[in-house]
C-alpha cells in the first residue's frame, strides 16, 4: 500500500524499484508526488500526480507524469511514459560529463558540471535522482531557479539534451577527435626531454 501524502499538496514520496522488460534492466525513482483537487459541482475530486524518472544505470534516462485517482495508478502512468520518452547521455569514462552544461526550464535553472573520479554525485533531490537512474557516478549539480520538483527536474533534462560528446562534434566538424582534444601525453614527452 502507498504511504499517503502530507496535507497540502506538497507531500513527497521517494522510491527505486527494478523492473526487467526486454532484457533492459530499467530502475525507476518516485521523484514527486502530489495530491491535486478538481472542483466540480458537487465539491472537489481529489487525485494524485506523480513525476517519474527511468534509468538503465548505462547511460540512458527518461522522464514521465501522469495522474490518477488512485496513487499506485499514477505511478504506473508516469512510468509508461518515462520509458517512452528515454534519452541517451553520452558520458566521460562512462562516470561523468563531457563539459559543463546550463539547463533551462520555466523558472528552473541548474548548473551541471563534470567532477573528477570519486567525487560522487552532489546534487539535490530531484536531479539526484535523474544522476541515479542514468548511471551517473561523479557530478556536481546545483539548483539556482524554483524549486518545483517538475522544472527542475526537466531544466535538467534540458541540460542533458545540450550535451556533446567529443566524438559528435568532431564527426559535425569533419576532424579526428584527436584533433579537437590535443596529444594528452605531450606534457610528459616534454618532461622527459628536459631531464635528458
Amino acid at each position: 500500500m502507498a504511504r499517503e501524502p502530507r496535507e497540502g499538496g506538497r507531500g513527497r514520496e521517494r522510491g527505486d524499484r527494478e523492473r526487467d522488460r526486454d532484457g533492459d534492466e530499467l530502475v525507476d525513482k518516485l521523484v514527486a508526488i502530489n495530491r491535486v483537487a478538481k472542483v466540480v459541482k458537487g465539491g472537489r475530486r481529489f487525485a494524485f500526480a506523480a513525476l517519474v524518472v527511468v534509468g538503465d544505470k548505462k547511460g540512458r534516462v527518461g522522464l514521465g507524469a501522469g495522474k490518477a485517482r488512485e496513487v499506485p495508478e499514477a505511478i504506473r502512468k508516469a512510468t509508461d511514459q518515462a520509458k517512452r520518452s528515454m534519452i541517451r547521455v553520452p558520458m566521460r569514462e562512462g562516470r561523468t560529463l563531457h563539459h559543463d552544461v546550463v539547463g533551462h526550464f520555466g523558472a528552473g535553472r541548474v548548473i551541471l558540471r563534470a567532477a573528477p573520479a570519486g567525487t560522487g554525485i552532489i546534487a539535490g533531490g530531484p536531479m539526484r535522482a535523474v544522476f541515479e537512474t542514468m548511471g551517473m557516478g561523479d557530478v556536481v549539480a546545483k539548483s539556482l531557479g524554483t524549486n518545483n520538483a517538475h522544472n527542475v527536474v526537466k531544466a535538467t533534462f534540458a541540460g542533458l539534451k545540450a550535451m556533446n560528446s567529443p566524438r559528435s562534434v568532431a564527426a559535425r566538424r569533419g576532424k579526428k577527435v584527436s584533433d579537437l582534444l590535443g596529444r594528452r601525453d605531450a606534457p610528459a614527452e616534454v618532461k622527459e626531454a628536459t631531464d635528458a
